[in-house]
This record gives structure tokens, sequence and C-alpha cells, in this order.
């Protein structure tokens, strides 16, 4: 590398970074917008909402750089089984919301990266070493920790919603780096949004409840806007910056849900839950060290 090329690499990994804080700055205002929403008005009605705004932003977003250009795609199949699994992590998010403060419900969320790694071993038969199995154990300790099973905190549905989410999130996650490189990002990003609205509008005639306060409007914006610009800015993190480089600062997202959910709901976790994120966190970032290391 020369030493011109040095300072302009190092720049563009400083602005990923950058990039990726701010996504989960928007993830976050996207949670809390659809805590508040979720509880006020029917599940799939909050969600379609969401994905009228999220669709409108994203598909004028690609016109503008792309022209119709963005609408192709060689896969549709793919695109439809994605926007499945969306709007399946979506709809157990929201519900997860229901019962669980902000900052526990995104570390729980966090757990996918780990969880990637036990479906490329059980599954994918890919080699897992020995550290990362400690990894992916450490991070079950905390996601324990945070929910304390048997204690009474959280109890019933609030324990199953946001496991079943984490599934459909690895899901989601895993069948969308088995595309990597093969469909335009933005590209699918648009056939996400709209094949989720689509589903969406077949309960419309079941669910119609328009927000009637101004809370809930702000909340229905903060939803669109926040998954629109939040997953806009992770891509334009990730053209400045390898994954691996990127995956430790996603978990910027549990301070940004911490400080959202104290902001918005007055919620402070206590000392075990703080433990219990931080636990999830560390693991993660070491998850992706070791990722970095694995590959030079």
């Amino acid at each position: 590398m020369s030493q011109h090329s040095a300072p302009a690499a190092h720049r563009h990994t400083l602005t990923g970074i950058g990039y990726t804080v701010l996504a989960c700055a928007f993830f976050s205002i996207l949670d809390t917008g659809a805590k508040y929403a979720g509880a006020w008005l029917p599940l799939l009605m909050a969600l379609w909402l969401r994905y009228v705004l999220q669709s409108a932003l994203t598909v004028g977003f690609g016109l503008t750089r792309h022209g119709l250009a963005v609408f192709r795609t060689q896969r549709p199949g793919f695109q439809l089984l994605r926007a499945m699994l969306f709007c399946m992590s979506n709809v157990l998010a929201m519900l997860s919301l229901r019962y669980l403060p902000l900052a526990e419900f995104t570390a729980i969320v966090a757990l996918a990266p780990l969880a990637l790694t036990l479906v490329a071993a059980i599954w994918l038969g890919q080699k897992v070493s020995p550290l990362r199995w400690v990894l992916v154990a450490l991070g079950f300790a905390g996601t324990l920790i945070i929910l304390r099973p048997g204690g009474d905190q959280f109890s019933g549905w609030a324990l199953v919603w946001p496991a079943l989410q984490l599934v459909a999130n690895t899901a989601y996650q895993i069948l969308s780096s088995k595309m990597a490189g093969k469909e335009s990002p933005v590209t699918t990003q648009i056939y996400t949004s709209l094949l989720a609205l689509s589903v969406s509008c077949m309960a419309l005639p079941w669910v119609w409840q328009l927000p009637d306060t101004t809370a809930l409007w702000l909340a229905a914006i903060a939803m669109g806007v926040g998954s629109t610009i939040g997953h806009l800015m992770l891509l334009k993190a990730y053209e400045k910056a390898e994954p691996a480089t990127i995956t430790p600062f996603l978990y910027s997202q549990i301070p940004c849900a911490l400080l959202a959910g104290w902001l918005v709901y007055g919620h402070v976790p206590d000392q075990w839950a703080v433990m219990g994120m931080a636990v999830i966190a560390l693991c993660g970032a070491a998850s992706a060290w070791l990722s970095i290391r694995e590959r030079r």
C-alpha cells in the first residue's frame, strides 16, 4: 500500500464506522417508535404504516441514484423469501417490545452474530474454533442474566417472543449473507420494503385504524424514517469498510437503546441487566476480532 493510499483507507474505515454508529442510532429510533405504536395500534396496522413510509423513501432513494435499473433482479424467489423473513422478524420484534424494555430487547437482538456461529457449525458444517464456542455460550449466559427465567421481571410470552425473533432474524441474516454480492443492496432493500408492504396490505380490512394522536403519528414516522435511514447508513458503511471492521460497532445500538428507553419511557435497567448487556456486547466484539484475525 502506498503512502497516499494508507491515509485514504484509514479515512474510509473511520467513515464506515461513523455510518455504522449512525445506523444504530436510527435503529434505536425505529424500535422506540415501534414500542409506542405497537402498544396503541393493531400490530399489523403499525407495521403497514412503517412499510408505507419505508417503501416511499427507499424507492425514492433508489430511483434518484440508479433510475429504473434499480428494479432489475435476477433472483425474485430470494427477494420474496427475504421479505417474508423480514416481516416475520418485525412482527416478533413488536410483540417482544410489548413486554421488554428497549435496551434489554436490543441486547437480545444483538445475539444474532453469535447465533449465526451456532447455525454455521450445526447446519452448514463449518468448522468453529473452541474459543468461538465459548463466546456463544457466554452470549447465551448474558441473555439468561437479562431475562432471568423464573424471576418476576419477565414471564410467559415475554420470554418466547424474543427467542422466536432471534431465530427469524438469524435466518434472515443467513439468507442475506448467502446472496451478498449477487444482487444490488439497494435493489434488495427496495424489494424487501415493497414485498413487506404488499404482505401487510392483506390484513388492512381487519386492522385498519389510523393514528388518532400526534404522538402516534410521530411514532409511525419514527419507525419509517428510522428503518429507512438506518438500513441506508448500514449500506454506506459496508461500502466504506470491511464487515469484520463494522460488526463490533453494531453493538453501539445497546447504549443508544439505553438512552432512548430512559428519555422516552423512563426505564433504567438494573445492574443484572446491564451486566448481561455488557457480556453480550463483549462476546460479539470478540467474535468480530476473531473474524479479522482468521482472515489474515
